[in-house]
């Protein structure tokens, strides 16, 4: 019978340890979310376009800007730069795949427009450490 009621005190419930170290867990990752939302803002990125792999200009990623493109057929592209983001607002291509994409504010990201051979691409000063999977 006390080995019973020993082995239910015991039982399998959260431990000390277990508190510590999912703390610590946690603790790391809102130091890095804080490192890389606040340290590294971005305020030095910019947005490339490239048209049919000649560089179009670059634009500051935290300027207000709306671009359009237009590619030698007359097909256009509408751009909008704001709050740190780029996305494609209008296009005139058959599939508009452009314009479905997400908004891009990292390094390496981009939007591409097959059909009017238009490039779209965050850079910056330093490249991201962050490989394409673990975006």
């Amino acid at each position: 019978m006390e080995a019973l009621r020993e082995k239910k005190k015991g039982g399998f419930g959260i431990k000390k340890n277990d508190l510590i170290l999912a703390g610590a867990v946690l603790g790391v990752a809102l130091v890095w979310l804080g490192l890389r939302f606040f340290l590294f803002s971005g305020e030095g990125l910019s947005v490339r376009v490239t048209q049919d792999g000649k560089v179009a200009g670059v634009w500051p990623l935290y300027e207000k800007e709306s671009l359009t493109f237009t590619d030698e057929n007359g097909g256009k592209n509408t751009l909008h730069i704001e709050n740190g983001q780029a996305y494609m607002s209008a296009a005139d291509c058959p599939d508009r795949l452009c314009m479905r994409q997400k908004a891009i504010s990292g390094v390496g990201e981009s939007i591409i427009c097959l059909p009017h051979r238009l490039v779209i691409e965050v850079t910056g000063k330093e490249e991201s450490e962050v490989d394409a999977v673990a975006r």
